[in-house]
């Protein structure tokens, strides 16, 4: 039983430690990606796709890329101070209202505020004023910037 006992734990160590050699080595999937972009960026896949970069450049002896510098991003501009007219505040390219619709005071604030906004979207869609933003969008699109500007006010 004992040496039975010992080959089962001897065999078990065996295993854990071969399989942290190759393991500590291999890049993770995130690193992976991040050189793989880096290499795109900079135009030397030379027509390789993922999969192949991954099996080539991302197992056994790989070392993971530098992480790319990131630009500081541009101060945001002043926004200015919500008006309780009616009337639609320009922002860059994008038109925002500067006030909750009267038509919907009777909804909650939320909803309030998302039916003012769609109206003024839709009605800046006909106009080409919505300063490039979809509706929703990864970042802020209009609705998350248009929401900001409106909260407080229903």
């Amino acid at each position: 039983m004992l040496i039975r006992y010992i080959a089962v734990s001897s065999a078990t160590v065996l295993g854990v430690i071969a399989f942290q050699d190759t393991a500590a080595h291999a890049l993770s999937l995130h690193e992976c990606s991040v050189k793989y972009q880096a290499a795109k960026t900079a135009g030397t896949l030379n027509g390789m796709k993922w999969n192949d970069f991954r099996k080539t450049q991302c197992g056994g002896e790989a070392t993971a890329a530098p992480a790319p510098a990131t630009a500081a991003a541009p101060a945001p501009s002043p926004v200015p101070a919500p008006t309780r007219s009616a009337a639609p505040i320009a922002v860059g390219n994008a038109v925002f209202p500067s006030a909750i619709s009267p038509k919907y005071s009777s909804q909650s604030a939320g909803k309030a505020r998302m039916e003012t906004c769609l109206d003024q979207y839709r009605a800046n869609k006909a106009n080409n004023a919505n300063g490039g933003l979809k509706w929703i969008q990864r970042g802020g699109g209009y609705y998350s910037e248009c929401s900001k500007r409106l909260k407080g006010q229903a």
